[in-house]
């Protein structure tokens, strides 16, 4: 009894030890279940952020055009107002100093008609109001006979005056005052409403210098986050290339493949040619591959990728199912090489990867609609932490609806 009670004290501390690991597992599983959703929310919000930015500045972009055509506009609506008023201006300027020149005229006129009626009165003692624009002359013949004609005023002062023709003037004058009338009343407050148009003009140039400069700051931004994620995808891809030539043969035991990006002028746009060539074959894509290369290949890429960032655990659901013993053989020694810094959980099938798990969860359905979990731990001995036990008991193939889960 005494040997029992010193047999089991180190199995309940041991048993202990394993409790302790398997909630600082569970517990670190947990926090790299939520950094990895923070990280890619930060991803989706980083990607929402660089679409926003991008209709922004075709928003912006638009709004400045149209602001443009409306200062464009607003500019030719200026000048055509200001010539107009610059040619009413003028127009009004010629027609008043027309108007002056008239008046002078029609002084002129009148003071030389006053002059004339005054010289016909004096000289012979006639006026002509009385006779009401006529008059009368006698003039002697050479054979001696007198004949009388009647002259108007102008007619008697032609020898020293022309004639004014007066309903010339006043068709003059009612012409211009028609070109007056016609050019309707003058606009007193067009100063007012150009102040206002130019005021508006120096509003829309400013908001249009605003969204210049906010679209130049947008597309910088946009300019310095393309760039980025450019050199970061380079760098990245080249990591990955280089893991997945030396991944490649490793897992095939020879040949050799690479990554390719596809024609492009921009990396972020670009695609990825696989180009894979196993042991006693040419180099061609991996879609003229057989199911099992394929996959062995997609196998390479994914740990190719996987060794540029590891996390502290991955989940691998049947990738081993395509896969026959030897290249499972080959998936798993690869799998066993990361977890010096990784933990598996493996969805599998497969009797080979089963038997190279550390802890099996066997999920079964018994009953119809009811399933059950089955796990199964194995302990290292005490001398050797990393070889399985003799004494553990290795679990059935699970039947056809059975689903296993490993964690190594």
């Amino acid at each position: 009894e005494s040997s029992l009670l010193d047999q089991k004290k180190p199995i309940e501390e041991r048993l202990e030890d394993l409790q302790r690991t398997l909630d600082r597992a569970q517990q670190s599983l947990s926090d790299s279940a939520e950094r990895k959703v923070q990280f890619e929310a930060q991803n989706v919000e980083s990607r929402r952020e660089i679409d926003r930015l991008r209709i922004e500045r075709e928003t912006t972009n638009e709004r400045a055009a149209d602001l443009t055509q409306q200062r464009n506009e607003r500019a030719a609506e200026t000048e055509r107002r200001d010539m107009e008023l610059s040619d009413r201006r003028n127009s009004l300027t010629e027609m008043q100093e027309r108007k002056g020149e008239i008046e002078v005229e029609l002084a002129q006129k009148s003071m030389s008609q006053e002059q004339w009626v005054e010289r016909i009165r004096e000289k012979y003692d006639l006026d002509l109001l009385e006779v009401q624009g006529e008059v009368t002359t006698i003039q002697i013949t050479e054979d001696g006979h007198s004949t009388t004609e009647t002259i108007s005023p102008e007619e008697l002062a032609g020898d020293e005056a022309a004639p004014t023709d007066w309903d010339a003037v006043r068709e003059q004058i009612a012409e211009l005052q028609n070109r007056i009338d016609n050019m309707g009343p003058v606009n007193l407050v067009a100063i007012d409403d150009y102040q206002e148009t130019e005021e508006r003009y120096n509003f829309l140039n400013t908001q249009h210098e605003d969204l210049v400069n906010a679209k130049q700051e947008l597309e910088e931004v946009i300019a310095r986050i393309d760039k980025q994620s450019r050199e970061m995808f380079a760098e990245t891809f080249e990591k990955v290339r280089d893991n997945f030539q030396r991944m490649f043969p490793d897992l095939f035991g020879g040949g050799r493949a690479n990554l390719v990006l596809t024609e492009g002028d921009d990396v972020l746009e670009a695609g990825v040619e696989i180009m894979a060539s196993p042991p006693g074959k040419k180099l061609k894509s991996i879609s003229l591959l057989s199911g099992g290369e394929q996959t062995m290949t997609a196998v390479a890429l994914l740990f190719s990728l996987y060794q540029v960032k590891p996390s502290p655990f991955c989940v691998l659901d049947e990738l081993d199912a395509p896969l026959d013993d030897a290249n499972t053989e080959r998936y798993v020694s690869k799998l066993k090489e990361f977890l010096t810094h990784s933990q598996f959980i493996v969805i599998t099938h497969s009797k080979r990867t089963i038997a190279a798990a550390d802890v099996l969860y066997g999920v079964t359905m018994q009953e119809r609609g009811v399933s059950r979990l089955v796990s199964v731990k194995f302990s290292a001995e005490s001398g050797d932490s990393t070889d399985r036990p003799a004494s553990a008991t290795k679990p059935a193939p699970p039947a056809e609806n059975e689903e296993v889960f490993l964690a190594k």
